[in-house]
């Protein structure tokens, strides 16, 4: 969302800072949830959440250069990694 609203010059530093808080809210949010006892569906609805919120923070960090967007996006691509992991399973030779 942020990189279609900057394309087209909708975005100033204002916006970029207020989509830069609610979309840091929401991460927060996805990182205090209960991601035992998930099924297969919820895994995957998880994992496609997870990475456009990491996107998303990623165009947020190339103008802001905050540390803390970096670290809530390293905590985030933790939880991406396990999800992924639960989704793809163990190869049995």
């Amino acid at each position: 969302m942020v990189l279609h609203l900057k394309q087209y010059g909708y975005i100033d530093k204002v916006d970029l800072k207020n989509v830069a808080m609610d979309v840091l809210e929401k991460a927060l949010e996805f990182e205090g949830r209960k991601m035992s006892g998930m099924t297969t569906s919820d895994r995957v609805e998880a994992s496609r959440e997870v990475k456009s919120l990491i996107l998303a923070l990623n165009e947020i960090y190339k103008e802001s250069k905050d540390a803390e967007l970096m670290d809530v996006m390293k905590r985030l691509t933790v939880i991406k990694r396990k999800i992924d992991k639960r989704l793809n399973g163990k190869l049995v030779v």
